[in-house]
């Protein structure tokens, strides 16, 4: 197989870098931006990203995913983290494991999460360089970053630390959006995700029609089944409003730089998993969807 084609950067899973991140960001004022050359890629309707496939061992590639709550990035990012052999690093995750835990964070993060707020940059910095430091004791090369950066303060302290190789925009329609995450749920028992939305939506206003199953859970789940005390109308529409207004600036900040990708989702998985596949020059695994998963 043709070799990965990626610059050589430093790892920012090295303690030094998450001890960079820590300093940055206290002292209020970010990192030089760095001067990376521009990525051989366009925005969406440019060429395709120049990448291809080297041995699972070497695939430390850097990604950033963008989009709106409820869009999926967690979703593909694991089928690609799984595919790439490299971590797959949420930070709504992380979130959500300091909120199962005890202490004065996990009140403050109920709060912000319930009201549908976004969490602070101070918050997501401390989350994220505990698990990038996690990562690197244990030797971690490359990642794909979901849900972070969301503001531009984040983004300069992330170029200033290294390298991204691409920066992926997924895109849905919001009356979409909200249905989707009205139709989340969790299993109380095995934690696991599950979506019970049935999606048909015409086609309006240019907007092309979207038909989405839905993700059903096992038989022995269903009775399990919760809602996210964050998943009301109200809460969910606050939330994509707020992270749209907050997002543009971020999605300009790489789209200036040559390394912003946008994928407009044209369904559910069946649909978006092989188009994204071929968008992103890894099309010759297909065949490899149900493994990923």
């Amino acid at each position: 197989m043709a070799a990965l084609t990626r610059l050589s950067k430093p790892s920012f899973t090295s303690l030094s870098s998450v001890s960079r991140i820590s300093r940055w960001l206290y002292s209020g004022i970010a990192p030089e931006p760095s001067s990376h050359g521009a990525s051989p890629y366009s925005p969406r309707l440019g060429p395709k990203p120049n990448l291809s496939v080297k041995d699972p061992k070497d695939r430390n590639v850097q990604w950033v995913f963008l989009g709106s709550p409820g869009v999926g990035k967690g979703t593909y990012a694991s089928r690609l983290s799984n595919l790439l052999g490299v971590p797959h690093i949420a930070t709504g995750d992380l979130v959500r494991e300091e909120l199962a835990a005890s202490g004065s964070l996990s009140k403050e993060l109920s709060e912000i999460v319930n009201q549908g707020k976004l969490v602070s940059d101070e918050i997501i910095i401390s989350l994220l360089s505990k698990r990038l430091e996690a990562g690197g004791a244990k030797g971690e090369l490359g990642f794909i970053l979901d849900g972070f950066p969301r503001t531009i303060r984040q983004a300069e302290i992330l170029e200033g630390v290294t390298e991204i190789d691409l920066v992926l925009n997924l895109k849905l329609r919001e009356d979409v959006l909200v249905e989707k995450c009205l139709g989340r749920r969790m299993c109380s028992q095995c934690g696991g995700n599950f979506n019970v939305a049935s999606i048909n939506v015409k086609d309006s206003n240019g907007s092309p029609a979207i038909c989405m199953a839905p993700l059903l859970p096992p038989p022995h789940c269903m009775s399990k089944l919760v809602t996210r005390a964050d998943d009301t109308e109200e809460v969910v529409k606050h939330r994509i409003h707020v992270y749209n207004e907050k997002s543009r600036p971020v999605e300009e900040f790489y789209r200036s730089r040559g390394k912003l990708l946008e994928f407009d989702l044209p369904g559910g998985i069946p649909e978006s998993w092989p188009k994204l596949l071929e968008v992103l020059n890894l099309d010759e695994y297909k065949e490899k969807q149900s493994a990923a998963a």
